[in-house]
């Protein structure tokens, strides 16, 4: 897929700024279309039709790219590696599964980023189960939920609270934050040189940070979230647990652990999840109607 080669590259020199005016100049897509573009890649190899694909979602890559700032990494490297992601997700992206390019995206593009931190973060050794792995990207959101923003090691009583919040034991709690403490610590480490040199805290700024925009965004996402909660009572147990397990947990499971859960095939944990989905759409159009509000195809 060389069209990629075209697609704008974030860079240190150009600076963040630049390269999100550039990307928004790409038309958004009505599903129609969307799905016209990605049937002539499906059926064709259409390159044209795949690069409008990716072009058409560069600012999700970037924010989602966003959302790892705390990292301690260069954020035009982060923003690079959600593209990559991007663009494996339309490569293996199926318009007739029922979902929005975007939903399928999401997951390749966090995928894409988080590999690219834990094989950049030498200062910390973490371990390679997916669990370990869960814990590394999730332990600061909860501390920051609950307040727990001391430096040092945690209070007893946070550890207990974090470990029962996220699923593991007080000790892997423990282990990872004094991980992770020591990390931050040298974030103000200088990088580059001469001219290009800086700090890693450097590229932890949002450039392209508002305010007003953020809190409007968060309330809608917190009104997404309600409705997703009361939408889930249309599914059964089976339903609600693969859905969740597919398309809301990170990382996902994948079809074969789903399939050894239950003994079916992974044909058809997929045919259940695609079921649930459609399912649980039709129910929250049905509540953000009787709201007033629009839920995307």
């Amino acid at each position: 897929m060389s069209q990629y080669a075209k697609l704008p590259a974030p860079s240190p020199e150009q600076g963040l700024n630049r390269y999100l005016q550039e990307i928004r100049r790409f038309p958004m897509l009505e599903p129609e279309q969307e799905y016209m573009l990605a049937k002539r890649w499906v059926d064709h190899q259409d390159t044209d039709a795949a690069h409008q694909l990716v072009t058409s979602h560069l600012r999700l890559a970037a924010k989602i790219a966003m959302g790892y700032r705390g990292y301690g990494l260069p954020q035009a490297e982060v923003i690079s590696e959600a593209n990559v992601g991007l663009m494996q997700a339309v490569k293996r992206f199926d318009p007739e599964k029922g979902f929005r390019l975007a939903t399928y995206a999401m997951w390749w593009i966090r995928a894409s980023i988080q590999e690219y931190i834990l094989r950049s973060w030498s200062l910390v050794k973490l371990g390679t189960t997916s669990s370990q792995k869960k814990l590394f990207f999730n332990l600061r959101k909860a501390k920051s939920r609950i307040g727990a923003l001391e430096d040092g090691d945690l209070r007893p009583e946070t550890v207990r609270q974090l470990a029962n919040d996220l699923s593991v034991s007080e000790t892997d709690v423990i282990d990872m934050n004094r991980r992770m403490a020591g990390a931050d610590a040298s974030l103000n480490i200088t990088i580059g040189g001469e001219e290009g040199s800086g700090s890693w805290q450097d590229w932890l700024e949002d450039e392209s940070a508002d305010t007003a925009g953020a809190y409007a965004e968060q309330d809608e996402l917190d009104t997404r979230r309600a409705l997703l909660e009361s939408a889930m009572d249309v599914l059964n147990e089976r339903e609600r647990d693969i859905l969740t397990e597919r398309r809301l947990s990170d990382p996902p499971l994948t079809l074969e652990e789903l399939a050894e859960r239950y003994g079916v095939s992974r044909e058809r944990i997929r045919q259940i999840e695609v079921r649930a989905f459609e399912k649980l759409q039709d129910r929250m159009r049905s509540l953000a109607g009787a709201k007033g509000l629009a839920i995307p195809g």
